[in-house]
C-alpha cells in the first residue's frame, strides 16, 4: 500500500462535469478530467488495499452484482496511481479489461458499490482511476496494434459487435484464430454506437479508436450484413469452425395500451440509434432522426436508457420532458435489506435528470405512475396521454400488486412519447435458424462458464444469453465465452 493511511487523509473528490447549460449546447463527453496528475493519484492513494477486496469479486448476491464482473485487479492499480507507476497500472488494468476506456465511462461501478472503505466512507473512486489510466495510456501511446505471432487455422465468425462481441473477437484473435465479426448496423459496436449517447460514450475518439485498433491487430469487420437473412446460418457454419452468438437483447419491451399506433410513440431504441446516426452522418442536418424539438416529452422508463432519451431530448430543445417511474422513489441511504456488499439501492441523480433540471427548474421524473392510454387528434398524432397513479401492495400469495389510486386519473399532454421499459430478449431468427434451446426468459441456453448452445461449436455470450445486463457484464461473458470456444477448437485454452 503506498498510503497507509491515505483513507483517512484525503476525501473522495471527482473532476467537475461540464455545467449542464453548457453542455446542453452540443453532443461532446460531458465528462471532464483532473486539471493536475497528483490529484488522480490522490484518490488512488483512498484504496484501503483492504485484506478481503470485494470491489474485483464479481459476485451476484441477491441484492444485485457485488463488485467488478472482470475482476479487475482494482488495489493493485489504485496503488500503482499513487506511486505514479502509470505505465504498470495499465499493463495490470488491460490483463483483465479489454476495453476499460469503456466501462470507465458507461459502467455504474457496482466495484464501488462493494467497496470496503464505502462501509463508512464515501467510496474509492474506482471508476475515475480506471478510465484516467486507460486515457493517459493512448495519450502516452502505450496501446498500440499487437497482433499475434502466429495464427492457428481456425476460423471463428462472432455475431454481433457490442461489448460481448467485441470482447469475444479480441480474446480469440489473441489465441491466434482468424475472426470475423459480423454486424448488421452500418457501424461496429452494436449498444456502444447506436445505443448509448455521444455525450456519455464518442463515438470517434473512443469506439472507433478501439475497433479501428482491433481491425489492425487483424479482426475482420463486416458490417450491413444480417446472419440468417443476408447470409444463412447454415452457410456460417459451413465457412468457419466455431460460431459465437453475441447478438444483445434487442427486442424492446412494447407498450401495449390503447391508442400505441398513434404517430409519436417510439421505442426509446429507434430514438436513440436514429439520432446517433444521424449525428454521425451530418450532425443532424439530414433530418433522418426523431425530433423532440418544440415537443412536450414523456419517457416512460426510469433506468439508464430512459436518462439518455431525457437528455437527447433536452438537446433537441424540447418544450418540456417528463419521465414516468411505475416503481417508488428510492432511499437516500441503503435500507437495511440491501447491506453492503450488495450493489446500493439509492437514489440518485443522473446527468440527464441534472440537465432537465436546470433548464425546466425541476427533476423531470415522476414515480408511482402508470399509463393508460394514448391519446391522438384527428390525423392519428399522439397529442397527450392518460396515466394514473399506483401503489404496491402485498397480496394474500405474498407477491407484490400493482393497485390503481382512486381518483387519480390524469391526462398529461405529450406529443413524443419514448418507451424506455427494458428489453425481454434476443430477437428470434438466429434462434430458429439453429434450431437453438431456449430459457424459460427466451434468451438462448448456454449454462454460464460454459457457453456452448446444444448446437455442436455455437457458443451464446452477453445480453443474449444471460438477458439484458450491463455493459461490463457483456465484456465478462465475451472474454468467457472465447476462453471456451478456444478449448473446443484446440482442446485446450491459455485464454484467462
Amino acid at each position: 500500500m503506498g498510503k497507509p493511511t491515505g483513507f483517512m487523509e484525503f476525501n473522495r473528490e471527482l473532476p467537475a462535469d461540464r455545467a449542464p447549460l453548457e453542455r446542453i449546447k452540443d453532443w461532446r463527453e460531458f465528462h471532464l478530467h483532473f486539471d493536475q496528475e497528483a490529484q488522480a493519484r490522490t484518490q488512488g492513494a483512498r484504496c484501503m488495499e483492504c485484506g478481503v477486496p470485494f470491489c474485483q469479486t464479481g459476485r451476484l448476491l441477491p441484492g444485485g452484482a457485488s463488485g467488478c464482473p472482470v475482476n479487475n485487479l482494482i488495489p493493485e492499480w489504485n496503488d500503482m496511481i499513487y506511486q505514479g507507476l502509470w505505465r504498470e497500472a495499465y499493463e495490470r488494468l488491460r490483463m483483465t479489461n479489454n476495453f476499460p476506456e469503456f466501462t470507465g465511462r458507461v459502467c455504474p461501478a457496482p466495484c464501488e458499490g462493494s467497496c470496503t472503505l464505502g462501509l463508512h466512507e464515501p467510496a474509492v473512486t474506482i471508476k475515475l482511476n480506471e478510465v484516467t489510466i486507460i486515457d493517459k495510456a493512448f495519450e502516452e501511446g502505450w496501446v498500440q496494434p499487437q497482433p499475434p505471432e502466429t495464427r492457428t487455422g481456425k476460423k471463428v465468425a462472432v455475431v454481433g459487435s457490442g461489448p460481448a462481441g467485441l470482447a469475444c473477437a479480441d480474446q480469440l484473435n489473441k489465441a491466434g484464430h482468424t475472426v470475423t465479426v459480423f454486424e448488421r448496423a452500418d457501424r461496429i459496436g452494436g449498444l456502444l454506437m447506436y445505443g448509448i449517447p455521444n455525450m456519455k460514450l464518442d463515438k470517434v475518439d473512443v469506439v472507433q479508436r478501439r475497433v479501428d485498433l482491433m481491425a489492425a491487430e487483424g479482426i475482420e469487420f463486416r458490417t450491413g450484413i444480417e446472419v440468417g437473412k443476408d447470409v444463412t446460418t447454415e452457410q456460417l457454419q459451413a465457412e468457419y469452425d466455431a460460431i459465437v452468438l453475441c447478438g444483445g437483447a434487442t427486442q424492446g419491451r412494447d407498450l401495449p395500451v390503447p391508442g400505441r399506433e398513434l404517430k409519436g410513440v417510439y421505442l426509446a431504441m429507434e430514438f436513440l440509434t436514429k439520432n446517433t446516426r444521424s449525428l454521425l452522418d451530418s450532425s443532424l442536418q439530414d433530418g433522418a432522426y426523431i425530433s423532440a424539438a418544440g415537443k412536450d416529452v414523456i419517457v416512460i422508463g426510469g433506468g439508464d436508457t430512459g436518462t439518455d432519451c431525457v437528455a437527447t431530448s433536452v438537446r433537441h430543445g424540447c418544450n418540456s420532458v417528463t419521465q414516468l417511474e411505475i416503481m417508488p422513489r428510492l432511499p437516500d441511504q441503503r435500507a437495511p435489506t440491501n447491506p453492503w456488499p450488495e450493489w446500493p439501492m439509492v437514489y440518485k441523480v443522473d446527468y440527464g435528470q441534472e440537465e432537465a433540471a436546470a433548464v425546466f427548474g425541476a427533476d423531470p421524473r415522476s414515480y408511482l405512475v402508470s399509463t393508460k392510454r394514448f391519446i391522438g387528434d384527428e390525423q392519428g398524432n399522439l397529442k397527450a396521454i392518460q396515466t394514473v397513479e399506483v401503489k404496491w401492495e402485498k397480496g394474500a400469495d405474498g407477491r407484490m400488486n400493482l393497485v390503481e389510486v382512486e381518483g387519480t386519473l390524469q391526462e398529461r399532454p405529450a406529443q413524443l412519447v419514448l418507451l424506455a421499459m427494458g428489453f425481454t430478449g434476443p430477437e428470434k431468427t438466429l434462434i430458429e435458424g439453429l434450431k437453438l434451446d431456449t430459457d424459460p426468459r427466451g434468451n438462448v441456453k448456454a449454462t454460464e462458464g460454459i457457453y456452448a448452445t446444444n448446437v455442436a461449436g455455437v457458443f451464446a455470450a452477453g445480453d443474449m444469453r444471460r438477458g439484458q445486463s450491463l455493459v461490463v457484464w457483456a465484456i465478462r461473458e465475451g472474454r468467457q465465452a472465447a476462453r471456451e470456444c478456444d478449448r473446443y477448437l484446440m482442446g485446450t485454452t491459455s485464454l484467462p
